[in-house]
């Protein structure tokens, strides 16, 4: 679907807050309510709004460690192994890549031994062959990126 720019500037804004209601939306970009009812609806129908959600903040809820986790799989198990691990719910992403590793696993915990417990039960999985944990020290930018 190619996007027009009153299409792209609906999805900056839903960007910044999704909450907005059509008639907010409408005044920000200059154009109808009914323009942006209609072209969030075909957005959605399209599949290119997914969802909705909030951005919360975790630190505050006391996940204090954030790791990414490297992951090498061997013998063609990979989708098996990320379906597994995405399964778990201290896990928000699940990437398959390219380098010296099959995939990365972006996840926080609220103490290091929830972290220890979670490492050492994937480390077990049948065709994990090795990971490598890096802890986040600080988050500069996480969010959605504008068109």
């Amino acid at each position: 679907m190619k996007l027009d720019e009153t299409d792209k500037k609906i999805l900056n804004v839903l960007i910044d807050d999704s909450r907005l209601s059509y008639r907010q939306i409408a005044k920000k970009i200059l154009v109808s309510a009914a323009t942006v009812m209609h072209r969030v609806k075909r957005l959605e129908k399209e599949k290119i709004i997914e969802r909705y959600g909030a951005q919360i903040d975790y630190d505050l809820l006391g996940y204090d460690i954030h790791v990414l986790i490297d992951l090498r799989v061997a013998k063609g198990k990979l989708f098996e192994i990320e379906k597994k691990i995405a399964a778990n719910n201290n896990v928000y992403a699940v990437y398959d890549n390219t380098g010296h590793f099959d995939a990365t696993i972006l996840a926080k915990f609220k103490n290091r031994r929830s972290m220890d417990e979670f490492l050492k039960k994937i480390q077990k999985f049948d065709f994990v062959e090795r990971t490598e944990t890096k802890l986040i020290l600080n988050t500069i930018k996480e969010q959605g990126i504008k068109l």
